[in-house]
């Protein structure tokens, strides 16, 4: 399977420009703000990478940032999981790699990929702390935690949420 994942430097006069735009001019979305933040954050030296995903299913209110996937929603602006209509206490980190995988979903990610999309500082990236999150989360939204149907794991490569969902 084929990533579509590319890596761009910015330099910093490119990062202002666009900082410059996205304050002068920006287009109604919470995406635009996002990307300012992200850009800020670039520029302040705060964090090394950015990653940028072009949405193709939005939806008709550009602003919502809930997520349905089978019986499960995630509200990313009030950081909820719902299973069946009963909330599920995800740690913040448990949520992220829910929320990365969930919009993500027809992506297949390594256990570096998520610790580069979730983890904002160094961490210690360790292949059984990944795979420590993804049991926990998975005893926590799984129906049946030993058959998964929400988190998928792709043996060899690493893991994605299932997007026959």
């Amino acid at each position: 399977m084929k990533k579509n994942v590319d890596f761009i430097s910015l330099d910093s006069s490119l990062c202002k420009w666009l900082s410059e735009k996205l304050r002068i001019s920006p287009p109604n979305t919470l995406a635009a703000k996002e990307l300012l933040e992200g850009l800020t954050s670039l520029m302040e030296g705060r964090t090394r990478t950015l990653m940028v995903e072009l949405d193709t299913e939005q939806t008709s209110v550009p602003e919502s940032n809930l997520l349905r996937c089978g019986a499960l929603s995630i509200d990313l602006r009030l950081r909820r999981v719902n299973r069946d209509g009963t909330e599920i206490s995800l740690t913040p980190k448990e949520f992220d790699i829910l929320y990365f995988l969930a919009r993500n979903r027809r992506e297949v990610f390594t256990k570096e990929h998520i610790y580069q999309a979730v983890w904002e500082n160094d961490y210690l990236l360790d292949d059984s702390n990944i795979m420590a999150f993804i049991r926990k989360l998975r005893k926590k939204i799984e129906p049946n935690p030993d058959a998964p149907e929400y988190i998928l794991t792709i043996w060899g490569i690493g893991y994605k949420f299932n997007d026959k969902l």
